[in-house]
């Protein structure tokens, strides 16, 4: 029944990509940007617990985790700020692997058994059959429009990064592109009993970072992704990367994408009433996403669509947006009004 619902969910991203005009006029700058920064916020949190070892670990915070995701970091910088032009293209990659040479070296890789871990899977089409529920659907649905909003986020910082245009038709093409391959890619997923899956905004910083946003690298890596889930084991592998390791490797990613937002945001002159908005945006969505205990006297539905930053605040923004009148009219009418008198 999830798959099912997941399935017909998928139809969401599919319908609003068709209309994505109309959604422009919506999601202005100082909503995108907006929504960008509040995702690098909410990711810079994931990489900070993972720099100090983890979810739940004993550790937790101990000098060796921070030492450890400090070298990666360290490593990352320095082939950045390379004048090798590969030395800055392996940057993530090489930080990535002496970080783990120095797990190795310090007792902190414990590798985990793949006795359970099959090494060659191929998926099947409505495993678990196909069913329809209006209850399940309707919070799924309303995650898929969340979703969106976040995916224009992602997708307007990928193409400020790309040194494109962010707006005109052609970004609005591109925009429309990006939608319709969440909802498809969404489709696929419940075919084949997956989870949906949604534009996420980690390879923006990498994109920062490389200067490399080739699409052809694009459908090379997703090739490798589909190997990856032919054969999981080698997944498996990765995942022995400790987590000291991928926070200090994701900081830096996760940075770039805050101040990809800023850029968006600032593109325009903020005046007193954009300024409100991101005032309001920021100040609940942060606040409801530190404090979640605000919500816990509303049903869990509520909590779980409105607990994060990006959605309370991108939602707030998009409210605010079209409800505060825009200061050019103010100024118009009272223009007017001085006249008259």
């Amino acid at each position: 029944m999830l798959f099912g619902c997941s399935l017909v969910a998928a139809l969401i991203p599919i319908l609003i990509s068709r209309c994505v005009g109309q959604l422009r006029k919506v999601l202005t700058p100082v909503v995108t940007g907006t929504v960008i920064t509040l995702i690098g916020i909410s990711l810079i949190k994931v990489s900070i617990t993972d720099w100090a070892g983890g979810h739940n670990a004993q550790d937790f915070g101990a000098p060796g985790n921070l030492a450890l995701g400090g070298l990666t970091l360290l490593v990352i910088v320095a082939l950045n700020r390379s004048r090798n032009r590969w030395a800055r293209l392996v940057a993530v990659v090489a930080g990535i692997a002496v970080g783990c040479i120095a797990a190795a070296l310090t007792g902190h890789l414990a590798f985990k058994p793949l006795t359970n871990t099959a090494w060659l899977v191929l998926p099947s089409l409505f495993k678990f059959g196909f069913d329809f529920d209006w209850t399940i659907f309707v919070p799924i649905a309303l995650v898929a429009v969340i979703a969106v909003i976040e995916a224009v986020g992602d997708l307007t910082a990928n193409c400020l990064l790309s040194q494109q245009p962010i707006v005109g038709p052609q970004f609005q093409q591109r925009l429309q592109g990006g939608i319709m391959a969440d909802g498809v890619s969404c489709l696929l997923a419940a075919l084949f009993s997956a989870f949906p899956n949604t534009t996420f905004a980690q390879n923006n910083g990498v994109i920062q970072m490389t200067g490399v946003a080739s699409r052809y690298v694009g459908m090379v890596l997703g090739i490798m992704l589909i190997l990856l889930g032919i054969f999981p084991g080698i997944g498996a592998l990765l995942q022995q990367i400790p987590p000291p390791v991928l926070g200090g490797a994701t900081i830096v990613m996760f940075g770039s994408v805050v101040a990809a937002g800023i850029r968006v945001m600032t593109q325009t002159p903020l005046g007193r009433r954009e300024m409100l908005i991101v005032a309001i945006a920021f100040g609940i969505g942060l606040g409801v996403e530190a404090v979640p205990e605000v919500l816990k006297q509303f049903p869990p539905l509520v909590n779980n669509l409105f607990g994060h930053a990006v959605t309370t605040g991108g939602i707030l923004a998009i409210i605010l947006n079209l409800v505060l009148p825009n200061e050019k009219g103010v100024e118009i009418s009272l223009q007017e009004e001085t006249l008259k008198q």
